[in-house]
């Protein structure tokens, strides 16, 4: 058994840090809001910890899940951060969906400073992190990914390396990219079903056997048509992911006609005060006016 740190206890690193201290795991845990780590404590055992580098002191691999970009600076090379304290050839996983830069700068000052690194996105939402059932991108070196694996087991139904540093988080955003399209045209899909006088539930119950089927379909597809939203993967985060697709597909090239498209469609989500809704809220802006 090993001695880890998990950093972030929001919807998605709470479970999963649960899951690691269930596989018999010594955790040390840290989160920005006290309250969330003394809960996570409550539940689950292990230790609390006051700051990043607290938590980090003599672990054997780091774990963080965050918000952003800055929040992953913060907790691993700002002031009290985990590099300042991990012993040398201990690993760092970020859990985080941020850019690919960050990934290859923080992969370089880990190396610096004698740690390893792993870049390591997920997707599967707060229920996939519930159930220990997240899909895992990584980014990294095959000894950071080899040693992050069977820590990973515990929360995880499929990892996979699929590149140095950074190659993760460019998986999470063709995830995305992927993902956004699917909820627009399953919202259209439920939106013209209804208009037409068709049984949602019979025709989709058709349609999941076929070519259409998709993760969206099998579980957005009744509550889109119910107007249920307040739940799931937040319009504000998949914002924040498709400013990060946004910003590389400009550096590389790539053209996202359909996920700008959706991300205007979410930014008018957002100004009616749905930024906290599940992303499926896009047929709200294909019924205004019903």
């Amino acid at each position: 058994m090993a001695k880890l740190a998990f950093i972030g206890l929001g919807v998605m690193g709470f479970p999963m840090a649960g899951h690691v201290a269930a596989a018999g795991h010594e955790v040390t845990v840290y989160n920005r809001t006290r309250a969330k780590a003394e809960a996570w404590i409550k539940r689950h055992g292990g230790a609390l910890a006051a700051t990043p580098a607290e938590a980090a002191a003599g672990a054997d691999a780091v774990f963080a899940c965050v918000g952003d970009v800055d929040d992953v600076r913060a907790v691993t090379i700002g002031d009290h951060g985990a590099f300042s304290t991990m012993r040398d050839g201990a690993l760092f996983v970020d859990h985080t969906t941020a850019s690919a830069e960050l990934a290859r700068e923080l992969s370089e000052e880990a190396a610096a400073r004698g740690l390893m690194w792993l870049d390591a996105p997920v997707s599967g939402g707060q229920a996939g992190a519930e159930n220990g059932q997240l899909t895992i991108m990584c980014g990294g070196s095959p000894a950071a990914y080899d040693a992050a694996a069977p820590l990973m087991a515990a929360y995880a139904r499929k990892h996979a390396l699929l590149g140095p540093a950074g190659a993760g988080q460019l998986a999470k955003m063709v995830n995305q990219i992927c993902i956004g399209g699917l909820i627009q045209a399953l919202a259209e899909a439920v939106h013209f079903c209804q208009r037409a006088g068709l049984d949602v539930q019979q025709v989709f119950e058709v349609l999941r056997e076929g070519a259409a089927q998709s993760w969206q379909m099998d579980n957005r597809a009744a509550t889109m048509a119910r107007g249920a939203f307040d739940f799931g993967f937040a319009i504000d985060w998949m914002r924040k992911d498709f400013r990060i697709c946004l910003e590389e597909a400009r550096a590389n090239g790539a053209r996202l006609p359909v996920t700008a498209l959706v991300d205007q469609f979410y930014a008018q989500l957002q100004a009616k005060g749905y930024g906290r809704m599940d992303t499926s809220a896009l047929i709200a802006l294909l019924e205004e006016g019903d």
